[in-house]
C-alpha cells in the first residue's frame, strides 16, 4: 500500500523540511512525498534528495489550496491515503500506520487528524464546528470574557479532546485523507488563496464521510498564525473567509444548522 504526501512550501527553512521528511523516514511506510514550491526561487529544489520524494517548483505563488491540488491530481489514482501536511509538524513513527489501521477497520471514515499539541505540549484546539461569520470575523473585535462560552462550543473545548469524536471542521496542519473520498467530494477549492480550504474540503467530505479526530496518537504543531502577526497576511486572511461565506452563506446556511447540531447532539453538549 502506498501512501503519499504532499507539503506547499514558501519560502521554507530547510531544517525544519528536513525535520518533517525524517517523520516519514522514521515510519518506515511505503510513502511519496511531493513538495510543491511556491517559493519565488527554486533553492529548496535540493533539500531533500531522495527518490521517494518529488520537487514542483510552480514559478510564483499559486496559493494552498491550489498547490495541494497539483500534487492529489498526480497521485490520485495510485494512492488510497494522502496526507495534506504543513512543513511545521512533527510526528512519531507510530502516527501514520495507526491512522491506517483505523481507516482501514472504518469505511466510513474520509478524514483523520490526531491530536495536535504545540511545542511545550499544550493542546491545540483544532476541532471545530462549521463556522458562522461571529466565529471567524466579529470575534477578532470583542474581548476573550465576552467569548469564552462561544469558544468553547465552537472549538469543542468542553469535550475535553480526549475521545474519537466526529468533527465537521478538522485543522488544514494535517489533514489524513481516503483519496476515494477526495475523488467523490472533489479537491480544494482553488478560490481561495489560502486559509479556508481546508474548512471547505471537511465539510465536503463530512456529507458523504465521518472526519474523524483521533486523540490516540499525537502530532506537534509549531504554529506561527501568520494572519494575527502581519497585516498583509490579515489581508489575504479576510479576502478568503469573504469568499467562503459568499459560497456557503452568511447567516442562512442550512447545511450548517443541521450539522452542527448534529455534532453537538453526538458529543451530548449542554448549553
Amino acid at each position: 500500500m502506498k501512501i503519499s504526501a504532499s507539503i506547499v512550501l514558501y519560502k521554507t527553512d530547510p531544517l525544519e523540511l528536513e525535520h518533517v521528511y525524517q517523520c516519514f523516514i522514521q515510519s518506515q511506510i511505503n510513502f511519496q512525498l511531493l513538495l510543491i514550491d511556491n517559493s519565488p526561487d527554486d533553492s529548496l529544489r535540493n533539500v531533500l534528495v531522495d527518490d521517494k520524494v518529488e520537487y514542483h517548483f510552480t514559478g510564483h505563488n499559486i496559493g494552498y489550496g491550489r498547490g495541494h491540488n497539483l500534487a492529489i491530481k498526480e497521485i490520485i489514482n495510485n494512492s488510497e491515503f494522502h496526507l495534506v501536511i504543513n512543513s511545521d509538524i512533527s510526528f512519531l513513527p507510530n502516527v501514520i500506520g495507526t491512522l491506517v489501521t483505523y481507516m482501514n477497520q472504518h469505511a466510513e471514515v474520509g478524514q483523520m487528524m490526531p491530536k495536535v499539541l504545540s511545542p511545550e505540549g499544550e493542546t491545540q484546539y483544532l476541532c471545530k464546528l462549521i463556522p458562522t461569520p461571529f466565529d471567524l470575523i466579529f470575534r477578532r473585535f470583542l474581548p476573550p470574557s465576552v467569548l469564552k462560552k462561544r469558544k468553547e462550543r465552537f472549538q469543542l473545548i468542553f469535550t475535553g479532546y480526549d475521545k474519537i469524536m466526529e468533527v465537521p471542521y478538522l485543522s488544514g496542519c494535517f489533514m489524513f485523507l481516503r483519496t476515494a473520498s477526495i475523488k467523490e467530494v472533489g479537491l480544494f477549492d482553488e478560490r481561495y488563496f489560502m486559509y479556508p480550504e481546508d474548512i471547505d474540503l471537511t465539510r465536503r467530505i463530512n456529507e458523504k464521510y465521518k472526519t474523524i479526530y483521533f486523540p490516540d496518537v499525537f502530532i506537534i504543531h509549531n504554529h506561527a498564525k501568520e494572519s494575527y502577526k502581519r497585516g498583509d497576511m490579515l489581508l489575504i486572511h479576510a479576502a478568503n473567509i469573504i469568499k467562503y461565506f459568499n459560497k456557503w452563506g452568511w447567516f442562512f446556511d442550512l447545511k450548517r444548522v443541521k450539522t452542527n447540531q448534529k455534532i453537538l447532539r453526538k458529543l451530548n453538549y449542554e448549553r
